[in-house]
Order: C-alpha cells, then structure tokens, then sequence
C-alpha cells in the first residue's frame, strides 16, 4: 500500500531522488532544453511536492505548481529506480491531480521530452486524459519538448 504526504526536504532519500532526476534528466536532455527543476526550485510557495512511500522505501516523487489563474503544472515526476513498473507513477499522477482539483485548478499543463527516452511517461500523461498542446507558461517551442494538458 503506498502513501502519498508532503515532501520532507530534510529527509536525505527525499533529496538524493531529486538530485537523481535533476541530474539524470540534464544528462539525457539537449543543453538549453531541459526544465527540471532543482532542489530550491521545488521550495517555493506556488509549488506543492509530494513523496510517495512503501512503509520506509521511498518510491517516488512529483509536484504541482499553481499558476494562480486556474491552472497548474505537473513538474518532478519521478520514480526511483527500485520501484519502476509497480504503478508509482500513476498513483502520483493521480494523487498531483486530485490535488489539482482539491485547489480548484480547471486545467493541467506539463512539458516532458520528446524523444524516445521519455515515451513512458508520454504514454502514462496519454493514459491519464493529457493531450499535446501549444507551449505555455513561458516555455517555448522546442523539438525535444513535448507539451501536454487536460481539463479538469
């Protein structure tokens, strides 16, 4: 049974997992396209950072930040290592969604990659109701970007 809470930013598994994706995503990804966010990034207020655990295993991570217009963005979507192909991510997609709504947002956005390394998780927003979309928020057209949204 997984549990979803609040992301402790003084628990040293919650930031070697973040440090993991920060770095492994600038790895795979093109200089310049890239926009995970670091450990710093994900403390400010308009984001919500959540940790999904089995008992003490820490399985994943994933946050929301609100646009405070009605929309929000799925950022820092992780699963650890460990932990891949037991439904983590789905059950925090579905847990940042729920929180979506629990906020009032009307609408989702999220931006993953567009190559190969990263048609698991753009077929797991797919499976979850997102759609390719236009750029937003700031970002801009992008060939190693995918641009996602779903209404709520």
């Amino acid at each position: 049974m997984f549990t979803i809470k609040h992301g402790d930013f003084s628990d040293a598994r919650v930031i070697a997992l973040i440090r993991h994706h920060f770095e492994k995503n600038r790895a795979v990804t093109p200089a310049g396209s890239a926009h995970v966010l670091d450990i710093s990034a994900l403390q400010r207020p308009e984001i919500a950072f959540f940790a999904l655990w089995d008992g003490d295993d820490l399985l994943g991570i994933g946050a929301l930040r609100d646009f405070a217009d009605g929309t929000g963005e799925i950022k820092s979507m992780r699963t650890a290592d460990h932990a891949l192909r037991r439904g983590v991510a789905a059950a925090m997609l579905r847990h940042l969604i729920g929180h979506a709504r629990a906020l009032g947002l009307k609408r989702l956005y999220l931006e993953t990659g567009s190559f190969d390394y990263f048609a698991p998780a753009r077929a797991l927003y797919a499976r979850h109701g997102f759609s390719e979309c236009p750029p937003f928020a700031g970002y801009h057209p992008d060939s190693n970007s995918t641009f996602m949204t779903t209404e709520l």
